[in-house]
C-alpha cells in the first residue's frame, strides 16, 4: 500500500484516515486514532444531517455522498457500517474509491462479501482488508494462538455478557425492536462444563 503524503522528505507523515458512519464502531475507531500519534482524522462520513452529530474531535463531518471529493485526501477509509446491510453496498463501491478497512462478521457470506470487494479494489489499484473487528478478526487469531500453544487443548467459544452489536442495530431496522435482546448471554451449563 502507497501512501502518497509520506512521499519526499523521508521524514515519518500520518495516515490520513476517513471514518465512514458513526454508530459504535465509528466512535470507537474516533477514540483509536486520537490514540495513536502517527494518524489523523481527516473527514467523518455519515448517512445522517452532520451537523446533527455530536463528535470528540474538531473533524470536519459530512455527508456520505460527498465521498467523492476526498479521493486525493484520504490514505484509508475505515468502513463502520452494518454487516447485515451497510458494508454489503458500500465495501464494494468504497473499494474502488479508497483503501478501506472493514468489520463485516456475516460469516457465511464472507466469500461472496470478499469476492465483490476484491473485484472493485484490484479494478482500482486499491487494498481492502476485510473482516477484521472482534469476530472474524482478532478472536479468530487469539484461537490459532491458542491451538499453537496447546495443539492438543480444546478451544472453546462462548460469547457475552456483553452489548450485542448486531442485535443492537436490528432495532433501527425492524420495528418491533423491543423483541430483540440486546445483550448476549452465554447459556450456563456449557460454561460450567468447560470449566470443570
Amino acid at each position: 500500500m502507497k501512501f502518497s503524503n509520506m512521499e519526499g522528505t523521508g521524514m515519518e507523515k500520518k495516515t490520513r484516515v476517513a471514518i465512514i458512519g458513526y454508530g459504535n464502531v465509528g466512535k470507537g475507531v474516533e477514540l483509536a486514532i486520537e490514540q495513536n500519534p502517527d494518524m489523523e482524522l481527516k473527514v467523518i462520513f455519515t448517512r445522517r444531517k452532520p451537523d446533527t452529530l455530536k463528535i470528540r474531535s474538531n473533524t470536519k463531518v459530512l455527508c456520505v455522498t460527498e465521498v467523492d471529493k476526498y479521493v486525493n485526501d484520504i490514505d484509508v477509509a475505515v468502513l463502520c457500517g452494518g454487516s447485515a446491510t451497510d458494508l454489503l453496498k458500500q465495501g464494494p463501491k468504497l473499494a474502488s474509491i479508497f483503501n478501506t478497512v472493514d468489520s463485516y462478521d456475516t460469516h457465511a457470506k464472507i466469500p461472496d462479501y470478499y469476492a465483490s470487494v476484491n473485484e472493485a479494489a484490484k479494478k482500482a489499484g486499491k487494498t481492502s482488508i476485510i473482516s477484521t473487528g472482534w469476530d472474524p478478526g482478532l478472536f479468530s487469531l487469539l484461537r490459532i494462538i491458542e491451538e499453537i500453544a496447546l495443539p492438543q487443548g480444546k478451544c472453546y467459544t462462548f460469547w457475552g455478557p456483553g452489548i450485542s452489536q448486531g442485535h443492537s442495530g436490528s432495532r433501527y431496522i425492524v420495528p418491533l425492536h423491543k423483541l430483540f435482546p440486546r445483550c448476549n448471554l452465554p447459556p450456563e451449563l456449557p460454561v460450567d462444563k468447560a470449566y470443570s
